[in-house]
């Protein structure tokens, strides 16, 4: 009889045992950036708040710098449901369909106010895009404002013309050739060697990865232009997400919600750092001239022009939500 005891007991507290394991999950989750990033040190909290709110019913194990997958890669195996979660830069997707590339239009959203007032007034429609993917949004948080780089000084727009800048996306080649420069596709990485050989004289980009690159190696100026303000979404897999219990998808979402709203903060703190990193080493930071950023304003009216006519019916209710009052 105390053997039969003793074996139903342990066969009870296996059954406990595996049906905790049952219940916990474990996510990989890829993004795109180095441990020291902003972006990256918020989703690490992200993951530490879904852990500790769920009891670890749900861990999710970042793999940051592109590790696990390679950031072009990342949206389409979050939709495949090679990995549940992931986090990728919105305008990469541009390709398409236009609308992706809304937070990227130059002069349309130059401020934190008015890039998260864009966010909200685009959001529905990226999420009904990405939703017929299987994928849903969990958060989002912007870059610093985009600003310029020249190896030249850059006084009115004369200056500029003709010069080889780098440009890594469609609407970045658009600007370029609006401003009569040359657009040239140049990958983060290959930056320093590009303005080295010539290749480049210029660039459009945060003060963050003007930073990271060390741009004061080989530019001297940078104009405070805030032409954009690009973002990052934080996104899972609608499979992934439909399988946690509605408690988990509870917990996923408040700490996502709390991660957005902390990007944010961490997002402007990181364009005054970065700013000030700038001007340490030795670079001119400075305002555009007005003719300069007159220059930029009419460029960016052209590129919005442009792509409200590709983004259709789209394009006209995200800008309609975004200019009312």
């Amino acid at each position: 009889m105390r053997s039969l005891r003793t074996i139903a007991l342990t066969a009870f507290a296996a059954s406990l045992l595996g049906a905790v394991s049952a219940r916990a999950e474990t996510w990989n989750m890829p993004t795109p950036y180095s441990e020291a990033d902003f972006h990256t040190i918020n989703v690490r909290q992200f993951a530490k708040d879904v852990e500790a709110a769920t009891g670890g019913e749900l861990k999710i194990v970042v793999h940051s710098a592109g590790s696990l997958v390679k950031h072009p890669e990342i949206k389409n195996a979050i939709r495949n449901g090679q990995v549940p979660v992931g986090e990728f830069f919105l305008s990469l997707l541009t390709n398409e369909n236009p609308v992706f590339g809304v937070d990227s239009l130059p002069g349309l959203a130059t401020n934190y106010d008015q890039a998260e007032k864009l966010w909200q007034a685009s959001r529905p429609v990226i999420e009904k895009l990405l939703a017929k993917q299987r994928i849903k949004i969990l958060y989002s948080v912007a870059w610093p404002p985009q600003g310029f780089y020249s190896k030249f000084e850059a006084a009115t727009p004369g200056d500029i013309k003709g010069l080889k800048m780098r440009a890594y996306n469609a609407l970045q080649q658009k600007l370029a050739r609006e401003l009569g420069m040359v657009p040239t596709q140049v990958e983060v990485p290959d930056i320093p060697q590009a303005f080295a050989t010539g290749q480049v004289a210029a660039m459009m980009t945060s003060p963050s990865t003007g930073v990271s690159s060390k741009s004061w190696d080989f530019v001297k100026y940078y104009y405070d232009v805030q032409a954009w303000l690009p973002k990052n979404v934080i996104a899972v897999n609608v499979k992934a997400f439909n399988a946690l219990s509605p408690k988990v998808q509870e917990a996923v979402l408040k700490a996502a919600a709390a991660a957005e709203k902390r990007g944010w903060e961490m997002s402007k703190a990181e364009t005054a750092a970065k700013t000030k990193i700038l001007k340490d080493n030795g670079m001119v930071v400075q305002p555009p001239s007005p003719e300069l950023k007159a220059a930029f304003a009419a460029a960016g009216k052209v590129i919005v022009a442009d792509w409200e006519k590709q983004g259709g019916a789209d394009a006209k209710a995200i800008l309609a939500a975004y200019n009312k009052k």
